[in-house]
């Protein structure tokens, strides 16, 4: 799968990547070549990702030929929202409380390039927050009240950039697509991308290392390539056709949050977020095998 890195001048990203090509936005919107492109990902880094900008056209037009944009237009619409510090969890609030927690200010502004911060104290809060909200730069504008709470994220653009944090971008940005070189050379033979989600440290894991390359061989041998994603892989799910869960399920983990990322995303999943939801409530298997006279043990 090849990179495309889509700025509205070619010189506004004066970076060299291996495995990338930096673009302008209008080539990318106007050239028919780009159409007929297939295994492709675009990372936006236009200026404005307003409505019918073009930076919103280059992941809109990125979607519809099946090009994988980050970020895409849901997230450029979440973004936008005022509701945004809502739809944080307890997990990001806690990671929130206890980055900021040693500042003497009552404001602080992180900056997250490709899920990194400079700080490597943040790197955890600056991880949740692209998982949350992926895309290649971020900035997160927090206030001290009783505590501390996230009162915006948004885009940087590009120009907004400190020079200062250049070497620290290109670092980031290289460190993002080297991690996904083996899918690059992988999808070159293969029709699909299967990402394949695992949680090492689990005890007792649905699927043993041995069952793992036994799935991972026979999904290869049906022209699926795979990659094994763990719990701060959020951010790459968009990047595949399917996801398999092969970590013990729960609503209140992350594996559901994954089931749901990669439905919206429109990936084949399994445990779909429905099946989460419902085959990991005892109470609700009770009901609804009682109601359709379907002979089980005794239950309370």
């Amino acid at each position: 799968m090849s990179a495309l890195i889509v700025t509205d001048q070619i010189e506004d990203w004066p970076f060299s990547i291996p495995g990338t090509k930096a673009i302008p936005a209008s080539e990318y919107l106007t050239n028919p070549d780009y159409h007929k492109l297939r295994n492709c990902r675009v990372y936006n880094l236009c200026e404005s990702q307003r409505y019918q900008s073009s930076g919103y056209y280059v992941s809109l037009l990125a979607t519809a030929r099946g090009h994988r944009p980050l970020p895409d237009v849901t997230t450029i619409q979440d973004l936008k929202s005022t509701t945004v510090p809502r739809l944080l969890g307890e997990e990001q609030e806690d990671l929130i409380q206890q980055s900021l927690h040693p500042l003497e200010s009552g404001d602080f502004e992180l900056s997250i390039y490709f899920g990194q911060n400079l700080a490597k104290r943040h790197s955890k809060l600056s991880k949740a927050l692209f998982n949350l909200f992926p895309a290649p730069l971020l900035r997160a504008r927090f206030h001290r009240g009783h505590k501390w709470q996230l009162k915006s994220l948004r885009f940087i653009p590009l120009s907004e950039v400190p020079e200062s944090h250049h070497e620290f971008l290109k670092e980031a940005a290289s460190q993002w697509f080297s991690r996904r070189r083996r899918t690059v050379r992988k999808a070159n033979t293969a029709r699909y991308d299967m990402a394949i989600l695992v949680d090492p440290n689990e005890s007792d894991p649905p699927s043993d290392a041995g069952a793992l390359k036994r799935f991972e061989k026979a999904a290869e041998s049906l022209g699926f390539s795979v990659d094994f994603l763990e719990q701060d892989d959020f951010g790459h799910i968009a990047e595949y056709d399917a996801l398999f869960i092969r970590a013990t399920t729960h609503v209140n983990n992350h594996t559901y949050r994954f089931a749901r990322r990669a439905a919206v995303e429109g990936l084949v999943v399994i445990d779909d977020p429905d099946s989460i939801l419902r085959c990991t409530n005892k109470v609700y298997l009770a009901e609804l095998l009682s109601r359709l006279k379907i002979a089980t043990p005794p239950t309370l």
